[in-house]
């Protein structure tokens, strides 16, 4: 399967655009937003657990990091509610399940580089935030290595941050309120990426947003 595998172009998935997949696991639900492969794949996807499923046992060959949306997400290392990121480097293994009010994640797969081996679990609903670069701004680092780097941010209401341009590209998946910029509005739950060298100017309205990002990670051109 292909989709959305052109690093080149400018992708936005808003809520409704894509339908909820079966998975080959009963009780677990995919809304696939960018994937190479098939059941192993370079992935982008919004998982969605029933109450109490599980998933078998497996190995991260390119490496997991996801991000709890909702419910409870466990597995032998641990229980992570809304709000938890997580990195499982790649050669990690485990079991996950869901817990009685199931969980949604959004989940990347085959992403890692080689060398970044390192776990990461932060619990974003305790974790500092950090001034921006604009006032209105806030910023919670959740990884780095290389040129990529990960991070919640928050908008107040009606902020505008300066031109700018997206060297390795820019991810974003809005969690809250409605994020803006001159190619229209987007609101929680939409999934943007944005290819090298590609520039905009964000700002928010009255809601506000908060966002995770992701910079600096997509394949260059050739």
């Amino acid at each position: 399967m292909h989709l959305r595998a052109d690093f080149r172009q400018f992708e936005v998935v808003r809520p409704g655009d894509e339908l909820w997949r079966p998975s080959p696991t009963a009780g677990v639900e995919r809304y696939m937003l960018d994937r190479i492969g098939e059941e192993v794949a370079r992935a982008t996807t919004i998982v969605r657990y029933a109450p109490h499923s599980s998933f078998p046992a497996h190995t991260h060959g390119g490496g997991e990091e996801f991000f709890v949306l909702e419910g409870l997400f466990l597995d032998a290392d641990g229980s992570y509610g809304p709000g938890s990121y997580v990195r499982n480097p790649i050669g990690s293994s485990h079991a996950p399940s869901a817990g009685p009010e199931g969980a949604i994640l959004f989940v990347k797969l085959h992403q890692f580089a080689a060398e970044d081996g390192q776990r990461v679990v932060i619990d974003t609903m305790s974790a500092p935030w950090l001034p921006g670069l604009v006032e209105g701004l806030h910023v919670m680092p959740l990884h780095s290595f290389g040129s990529e780097k990960v991070a919640l941010v928050r908008w107040a209401p009606n902020t505008r941050f300066t031109p700018h341009r997206h060297w390795g590209g820019e991810e974003i998946l809005v969690l809250e309120g409605l994020f803006e910029d001159e190619r229209g509005a987007y609101p929680a739950g939409t999934w943007l990426r944005s290819p090298h060298l590609s520039a905009h100017t964000p700002f928010t309205g009255p809601q506000g947003a908060l966002i995770y990002v992701k910079t600096g990670h997509l394949p260059l051109p050739a």
